[in-house]
């Protein structure tokens, strides 16, 4: 599998341990918490794997970048959280930097 199935493995797993994260209130239900949990383990597993040819820091950008606009649009669609403008222009901020690795560095794999 490539580094880049792996990397989309780990940020899609990581997205749905902290979307689980929210439910468990607290870790005060266990089955989500435990969820959270497990999920993190996998996701982190499959960043290991990733990492084996994606450059660190290549690869870490992209996982935490994507991982932000995502549970950022699941908290305000899902959970019905607020958005302000200085909340938004950063998520563009992001966005724009990981096009930027993704699209034009030549020092990922």
């Amino acid at each position: 599998m490539s580094g880049y199935a792996w990397l989309a493995g780990a940020i899609a797993t990581e997205i749905l341990s902290t979307s689980l994260l929210k439910v468990s209130d607290g870790f005060s239900k266990l089955l989500p918490g435990i969820g959270a949990i497990a999920l993190v383990a996998l996701s982190f597993y499959c960043l290991s794997q990733a990492q084996r040819t994606i450059p660190l820091g290549i690869g870490y950008a992209i996982w935490s970048g994507v991982g932000i606009l995502a549970i950022t649009a699941i908290g305000w669609v899902g959970f019905r959280q607020k958005l302000d403008l200085p909340a938004m222009v950063g998520m563009a901020l992001i966005l724009a930097g990981v096009l930027v690795i993704r699209l034009m560095s030549k020092a990922q794999a």
